[in-house]
């Protein structure tokens, strides 16, 4: 894992996982390009959605999922989602 390419919060949530194969991880990732037909595929093959004209992604991933995006020469970085909650504290 290219811990580099990653948040500090995710790689400590990464550390802290006790079964990794059951978690799912709300990330965003940061393309240093529009990505292209190889990095369309790769994104498909784990879940992501991703249209041609979108730098930036969020997604649904898996930790092994995040292992092999850090690993990608076209990912910028991968960083944790927040959870979101309602402004008026319902």
């Amino acid at each position: 894992m290219n811990y580099r390419k990653l948040d500090a919060k995710l790689a400590a949530v990464l550390d802290e996982l006790e079964n990794p194969e059951e978690a799912a991880l709300s990330v965003f990732i940061y393309m240093a390009a529009r990505p292209d037909p190889t990095a369309s595929t790769f994104l498909k093959e784990i879940g992501v959605t991703v249209s041609a004209r979108q730098q930036i992604v969020t997604a649904k991933v898996s930790p092994r999922a995040v292992e092999e995006l850090s690993k990608q020469p076209w990912v910028r970085a991968v960083k944790l989602s927040r959870t979101l909650r309602p402004l008026n504290g319902k």
